[in-house]
């Protein structure tokens, strides 16, 4: 199999999975239904299309640098004032990095990466206000996905391997449970059951399936990635 991996940087991310009316909640990483979102949008797919072209993709995230929880609590009112909307909270990951794995054939890959370089739309890391402050770096890699956790250099930023100084031993993994090929069999420590595999993304109709989970840490490979000196503007890649 081919895996296609992703570095998921920005100031702000926001990767809800079980939100509901005024208190909008974030996972602790970038979520499968968050992620092929960002994929539909770059291939200029709308909300109301079929999304089967999805269905055979197996997903991982590595939490490299993770990110800081931030609460924001907002008010808000009609445009003449008379009326109040309800209070909400919007919940937020702040200053992450998080490298993702997508595992699936080849000929399937080449065309996402394709729309990553060249998107139709805009790409948000969860919400319209979470852009990625760098280069998503979309590249090809011919292993398992569980392989892929293991080799991939650290892709935190440079600022935050200084302060690390060393601390950090492991890296927070989670990676879909079918499809398992047993590599990472001693380092797992636990699991759970989501449910954000996009099924339709239709505003009049929103439907996700349940997939389960695997969660663990696997050691620092390597030697880190510098891909965090690229300088980016989210915006340029629609000129």
């Amino acid at each position: 199999m081919t895996v296609l991996s992703l570095v998921l940087a920005g100031p702000l991310q926001a990767w809800g999975a079980d939100s509901r009316f005024t208190t909008r909640a974030s996972e602790e990483a970038p979520t499968k239904s968050g992620v092929i979102g960002l994929l539909a949008a770059a291939k200029g797919l709308r909300r109301t299309d079929p999304l089967e072209e999805f269905a055979a993709l197996r997903f991982a995230v590595r939490l490299d640098q993770p990110g800081a929880h931030l609460r924001d609590f907002q008010t808000a009112r009609s445009l003449d004032e008379s009326k109040v909307m309800p209070l909400s909270e919007r919940h937020y990951l702040a200053d992450g990095r998080y490298l993702v794995g997508l595992e699936a054939d080849t000929s399937l890959l080449e065309g996402l990466v394709d729309a990553l370089l060249h998107p139709a739309h805009p790409l948000y890391l969860g919400r319209r206000s979470c852009p990625p402050s760098e280069p998503l770096v979309p590249r090809l890699h011919h292993s398992s996905l569980e392989q892929f956790l293991l080799t991939r250099p650290w892709c935190a930023a440079r600022w935050w391997r200084r302060r690390d100084r060393g601390r950090t031993r492991s890296l927070a993994f989670r990676i879909d449970a079918e499809g398992s090929t047993g590599e990472l069999e001693d380092y797992l420590t636990g699991g759970t059951i989501q449910r954000d595999v996009p099924l339709s993304f239709d505003p009049e109709h929103r439907r996700y399936g349940w997939r389960t989970v695997q969660h663990g840490s696997v050691p620092i490979p390597g030697e880190a990635d510098d891909s965090s000196t690229l300088t980016h503007d989210p915006m340029t890649a629609l000129e």
